[in-house]
């Protein structure tokens, strides 16, 4: 049986505490081999940290500010996980900007999104970027490191086949592409084989969140990225195993899994 690798999901969350270590059952069962965990703050890193101990080799945890949890206190936030072994991650995220709800921490967003950018460059980890409502800014910003950045992921890209070319202007940069390719009123299934080749893509939940049709509407979980596959599988005329053996090369080529 081949395995596929769920390279966002915050089993971590509070939407997990019934049945935590039942949703990592599923996910082995349903033959996902491997699930990365992002955190959000100092909070979610030490616990996506902990349950990368309790499961070894399965679960791989990262380390970063969210820009939705930039507030008063963001500096604080960042010195604190600065403290942190930093080689005890496999990249620094969920970072970046979103500017969907509201403005009111733009500039502070930029500086923590930068400082962690400077991280990256730093210790070679590489970057997982979250993006709403922000493209323009988060690219100005990269620009000024493209040469230097080890790589990452954009991950959750619901974009359009212009916003996906201007992504892989970036090397060693992939798309993380979730539930939203198999609703019925996304476009991605058209242009993501326009514009993306097959080896600048991996696969993700973002569970709890965003789960993916036949499952929209419910809590989502690390065992849908099934449905991810199938789709995207579909999408570009291959077979689920062929697209699961190039999005797990997709994510060996990104992450240096040690």
């Amino acid at each position: 049986m081949f395995k596929v690798i769920d390279t966002h999901t915050h089993l971590d969350a509070e939407e997990f505490d019934e049945d935590r270590a039942e949703a990592f059952a599923r996910a082995q069962e349903a033959g996902v081999g491997k699930v990365f965990l992002p955190a959000i703050d100092v909070k979610t890193t030490h616990a996506v940290l902990a349950l990368s101990r309790e499961y070894p080799g399965y679960a791989y945890p990262m380390i970063g500010l969210h820009p939705e949890e930039v507030k008063a206190d963001w500096k604080d936030q960042l010195a604190e996980l600065r403290k942190m072994q930093i080689s005890d991650f496999i990249a620094i995220g969920e970072i970046g900007l979103d500017y969907y709800w509201s403005r009111e921490f733009e500039q502070e967003q930029l500086e923590a999104f930068e400082e962690q950018v400077k991280w990256s460059v730093e210790t070679r980890l590489p970057l997982m970027i979250h993006c709403r409502k922000a493209q323009n800014e988060m690219v100005h910003l990269l620009r000024q490191y493209q040469k230097d950045l080890p790589g990452g992921v954009f991950h959750c890209f619901t974009g359009n086949q212009k916003e996906a070319e201007e992504l892989l202007s970036f090397d060693n940069f992939v798309l993380g592409i979730g539930g939203v390719s198999t609703f019925k009123s996304s476009h991605l299934r058209e242009d993501l084989p326009a514009a993306v080749p097959m080896n600048r893509i991996i696969l993700e939940t973002d569970s709890p969140y965003m789960a993916p049709v036949p499952y929209r509407g419910k809590r989502n979980e690390s065992a849908f990225v099934i449905e991810v596959l199938k789709t995207l599988a579909k999408a570009y005329g291959v077979s689920e195993e062929e697209f699961a053996e190039q999005t797990n090369k997709n994510v060996e080529s990104v992450f240096q899994l040690n």
